[in-house]
This record gives C-alpha cells, sequence and structure tokens, in this order.
C-alpha cells in the first residue's frame, strides 16, 4: 500500500517549539518513526511537509494520479481556516486521516474548529508522535476493506 503522509507548518520544527505542547522529539525522530512502519508493515510510506498552502494543495493533487491510496495530513494552523486545503482533500477520493499532536479541543477556542477535518474519514488527536502510528493502522485497515 502507498500511503501520503502530509505535514504543514511548522512541523518541522518539532522538538524546537512549544516542548510542553508538542514534546522533545524533533522531526528527525518523528521520520525514523514513519520509515520503522512502513518497514514493519511492507507499505511505502512517503513524507511532504510544506510550511506553504499552495505546496500542500498540490501534493493533495498529486496524489489524485500518483499511486496513493491514503492520506495522512497534519495541516498544523491550516487546520483552522484553509478552505482551500479542505477542497482539495474533498476532491481525492481516498481514505483520508486528519492528525494532531496535541488535543486542539483541549487548547485555545480557535484551534476547536477544523475546517478540514469533514472531508476526512477520521481525525486523531492528542495522541503525541504516536497518534501517526494509530493513523497509518487505520488506513492499512481500511486499505484492506
Amino acid at each position: 500500500m502507498n500511503i501520503l503522509v502530509i505535514n504543514g507548518p511548522n512541523i518541522n520544527f518539532l522538538g524546537i517549539r512549544e516542548k510542553a505542547v508538542y514534546g522533545t522529539q524533533d522531526y528527525d525522530h518523528l521520520l525514523k518513526m514513519i520509515e520503522d512502519k512502513a518497514q514493519e508493515c511492507g507499505c511505502r510510506i512517503e513524507v511532504f511537509q510544506s510550511n506553504h498552502e499552495g505546496a500542500i494543495i498540490d501534493r493533495i493533487q498529486d496524489a489524485y494520479s500518483d499511486g496513493t491510496e491514503g492520506i495522512i495530513i497534519n495541516p498544523g494552523a491550516y487546520t483552522h481556516y484553509s478552505y482551500a486545503i479542505r477542497d482539495a482533500l474533498a476532491s481525492v477520493e481516498l481514505p483520508k486521516i486528519e492528525i494532531h499532536i496535541s488535543d486542539i479541543e483541549a487548547r485555545e477556542a480557535f484551534r476547536h474548529i477544523s475546517v478540514t477535518a469533514e472531508v476526512c474519514d477520521e481525525q486523531i488527536k492528542g495522541l503525541g508522535l504516536d497518534g501517526y502510528l494509530v493513523a497509518i493502522d487505520h488506513i492499512l485497515e481500511k486499505g484492506k476493506a
């Protein structure tokens, strides 16, 4: 199975930004976790990160025809207001899971709203980096269905 993991703005600053919220593990640690999971499950997992909305939209659109079979997306701050990313996600008929490292509903009020979750099959939040592994398992299960 070919899975695409998309990380939005500031996710590349894991271990640097707001350690009390996002933990002390850095982005390379997350990449290694995902790489190990791919080897364990025998699937191909591509990780894409951008701080730019248009680049994220372009990558989602590319997933339409590049063999991607499931998308896991952490839109970062775009979660709360990017109707453009929402529309791109709605355009691809693949299993899609929105992931958040922190529990966005337990944070500032503006973070409680996700405009992208409604076009995803599921939202996983508050499990730290392990949420990515849970999301991968859920995509793999959807692929078997």
